[in-house]
């Protein structure tokens, strides 16, 4: 159902009374609100024992109050969007859940000093996928000029997307961790460089693929996406 706001409400993000408020390239729109199933997985399970590992890391040694503080400042200096599109900040503890939550999934060690380049990362606007059935890999595309290709603790974080079919143009999810591309110190990665996936891969079947750029002081970038592609 589309919705067209008027009499001072101009938008809406959320769930009330049963009805999930959105935004989508044609406009507003509502639909009915649905208790997604909580399947408890081991992924699921991994995902929230790491975010309370970190908040507990977040109180304890090495930890000081100078590094809280510290991570604050970043926080401060880092403009978010929310759900409607407006300018917010998070909390240094959300940027140190995410920075570093990000890190683990890539192997990679906590950091715990924050960031003292007060920016996040560029998205690489070289990243594109092409998958191959045959042998169940995903060849991964990005730039391999960048700073965190040759420094230990940089890596480029990629996910795949849930396989569709080679008729769905939208996609919003759910997305999968599939592995990570690591930088090194006089021996950074090449392009193009193969992945295995993080769902089989099927012939004719479309997928997507996002990435986020992880640095070694702890920064990481806002995801972004390459174009769908037909599994080969």
């Amino acid at each position: 159902m589309l919705v067209k706001y008027g009499g001072g409400l101009v938008g809406g993000s959320g769930s009330i009374a049963g009805n999930v408020f959105a935004r989508n390239r044609f406009g507003n729109y509502c639909r009915a609100r649905t208790k997604p199933i909580n399947p408890n997985s081991p992924r699921q399970t991994a995902a929230r024992l790491i975010t309370t590992f970190l908040a507990e890391q977040w109180r304890e040694s090495p930890m000081t109050q100078a590094k809280r503080d510290a991570w604050e400042t970043y926080a401060a200096a880092i403009n978010w969007q929310n759900a409607l599109g407006e300018v917010i900040h998070l909390t240094g503890f959300q940027h140190f859940i995410r920075s570093n939550a990000r890190r683990l999934a890539c192997s990679l060690a906590i950091v715990s000093d924050a960031p003292t380049i007060l920016s996040l990362p560029g998205a690489d606007t070289a990243f594109a996928i092409a998958a191959n059935a045959t042998t169940q890999k995903i060849t991964v595309t990005f730039d391999d000029t960048p700073d965190w290709c040759d420094e230990a603790g940089g890596a480029l974080q990629v996910h795949q997307g849930l396989p569709q079919n080679p008729t769905r143009n939208f996609f919003g999810g759910p997305w999968r961790f599939a592995d990570s591309i690591d930088g090194s110190v006089g021996t950074p990665p090449t392009t193009p460089t193969d992945i295995d996936p993080s769902f089989v891969l099927v012939a004719g079947q479309k997928i997507w693929g996002k990435a986020s750029l992880v640095r070694a002081d702890g920064r990481c970038s806002d995801f972004f996406t390459a174009s769908p592609v037909l599994v080969t």
